[in-house]
Formats: structure tokens, sequence, C-alpha cells
């Protein structure tokens, strides 16, 4: 007997959920960091969404002991993604509107396809992925150009804000490639879990050394975002991605890495009246071709016919939301 075919308004609602969730993410950041340093926020959301996942795990029967091998896997995936490579974006959004925050992380599926070829020697970029590559830098130069030629002190902040973030992104695409080369004893609920529980501890040690929770102001503004977060971004969100890569063919499901950028544009200037002018759309539109391009494009004489779409986060990647 064949399977059922899947529910096609399920897939539209899980689709939605995924668009407009993680797109959301970027204003939820904006709004914390104002009166909540990063590794407090950090803390806070993993502990709160991390333990009680993997309590959910547990409940529903799903494994969740590790063995010694699992835990140091999921340590290094935890520090690269949720206290590297989330955390940046968190930082970065201390000095950067939220929607030209999203359109640097955006550019995560390129970080990954160099990785894969220049430092894994997964095989070669093909003549799409450097146009891809190409465009992108484009896109970035014509985002950042009103910084770059402003020499104002905000400008200056911003530029700084926008270099927190692409490092943000590359740990978070380097956290991404060691979570599709690695084995887990555990499924992706569980490891996805695991992830946030440790990824909270790491920040919250860090919070302390830094002095953070001194500087933090228990806002209901930073609150209610961070809880916004863990329930729409760590937890519906990510059931909706896992859903459609279950349901879905992967590049149709990757088609988030467009829609988020647009949704977090439009989001930060309807509600926090950020500005849009001709070089943020003009660059938008650069930096979601070049994505595409990158996405669709795959890796020459690979050991493993790799897709970039699948290397973006088939386990792990935006766990939590970006």
């Amino acid at each position: 007997m064949n399977a059922a075919p899947p529910n096609r308004s399920r897939i539209i609602v899980a689709f939605a959920l995924l668009y407009v969730l993680w797109g959301s993410t970027y204003l939820a950041m904006r709004v914390i960091v104002r009166d909540m340093p990063p590794y407090v926020a950090g803390t806070v959301r993993y502990l709160i969404a991390g333990p009680i996942m993997l309590a959910a795990c547990a409940l529903t029967g799903r494994k969740i002991s590790l063995t010694r091998r699992d835990l140091g896997r999921l340590l290094v995936i935890s520090i690269l993604l949720l206290s590297t490579g989330n955390i940046g974006v968190l930082w970065g959004e201390e000095y950067v509107p939220s929607g030209l925050a999203s359109l640097i992380v955006a550019l995560v599926p390129i970080w990954v396809v160099m990785i894969e070829a220049w430092v894994f020697r997964a095989g070669r970029m093909t003549a799409k992925g450097l146009l891809g590559l190409a465009v992108g830098i484009v896109g970035l130069l014509v985002l950042l150009w009103p910084r770059i030629s402003s020499g104002s002190h905000l400008g200056r902040l911003e530029l700084l804000g926008c270099a927190i973030l692409a490092t943000g992104s590359f740990f978070w695409a380097l956290g991404s490639v060691f979570s599709h080369r690695f084995n887990l004893t555990v499924d992706v609920f569980a490891s996805a879990a695991w992830q946030m529980t440790l990824g909270g501890l790491v920040n919250g040690a860090v919070a302390l050394l830094t002095g953070q929770f001194q500087k933090t102001h228990w806002t209901t503004a930073a609150l209610g975002n961070i809880g916004y977060l863990v329930v729409f971004g760590s937890w519906i969100g990510y059931s909706a991605y896992i859903y459609l890569l279950e349901h879905v063919p992967t590049p149709k499901v990757a088609t988030y890495a467009y829609v988020n950028p647009i949704v977090a544009v439009f989001l930060g200037w309807i509600i926090l009246h950020e500005q849009v002018d001709a070089f943020m759309l003009l660059g938008t539109a650069i930096i979601i071709a070049s994505v595409a391009l990158v996405n669709t494009s795959r890796l020459k004489h690979a050991p493993v016919d790799i897709q970039v779409t699948d290397e973006t986060c088939p386990k792990t990647v935006n766990v939590a939301g970006d």
C-alpha cells in the first residue's frame, strides 16, 4: 500500500510559519538587546527552551542519553551555533537595524559552500557558485555603502555591527557544516534540545565571567520577546522546518533563506520604523539573488554529492531561530 500523500493545507501552514516566524526573530532580538546583554539573553532563552524540549523528548519516548562522543560533538556544535553565531546576531543588533542584520545573516549559505570547498575540500565550487559569491559581495557593498561613505561615528558603529554579524554568520555556517558531518546516537529533536541546553550553560558562564547579569534590565519587553523566541522561534518554527524536510524536497524548504530577510526588513520598517532606502532595497534584491545562485549550485567532484541547500541547516541551523 502506498503511503498517504502529505496534507497540502498542513504544508502551506508550515511554510507560512517558517517564513514569518523565523523572519520575525530579528525584530525580537533587536528589542531584547535594548535592555539585555547578548549572553544574558542567550542564557535565558536556551535554558528555557532546551530543558523543556529535552523533557518533552523523554516523555515521548525519544532517546536522550548521550555517549561521551555525542556530548563532545554537541558541545562543539552548540558553541559554534548558539554561543557564537546566534550571540553574534544579538551583539550585532546592538548597532545595526534588524532588517540589515537579517540580510547579512542571509549570506550563511555562501559561507557554508566556501567552508566545504576550501576548508574541508569536499569539492570545487562551480561557476554558478562562484558567480553567486561575487554577486553576494556586490550586494554587501551596496548595503554597506551609506555607512562606508558617511564617515560618521554612527556609520562606524554600524560597520562594527556588520563585522560582528559577518563573523557570527561564519561561525554559524561552520557549526552547520560540523552538524552535517557529525553522526550522533540521538535523533534531531533530542540533538536540538541538548544543543540549546549546552548552549545556555555556556552562555551563562560567559555572562557571569563578563558581568553581563549586572548590566541587565529585566523589562517586560525583553522577557516577552525572549518568550516569543522560545515558543515561536525555537519550538514552533523548528518543528515546522522538520515537518517540511520530511514531506517537501529540500530545495523548496530552503526558500526560507530568501523570504526571511524580506519579512525581517518589512517588520523592522513597519514596527520599529527602521529606514528602508534605495541601497537597502537594491542590496536586498542582489543578496537574495546571490543566495539563490549558491543554494542551487553543487560542488564539483565531491566524495558525496553535496547540495548547498542541504548544508545550510539539515539538522540544527536555525534550531532556535536566527
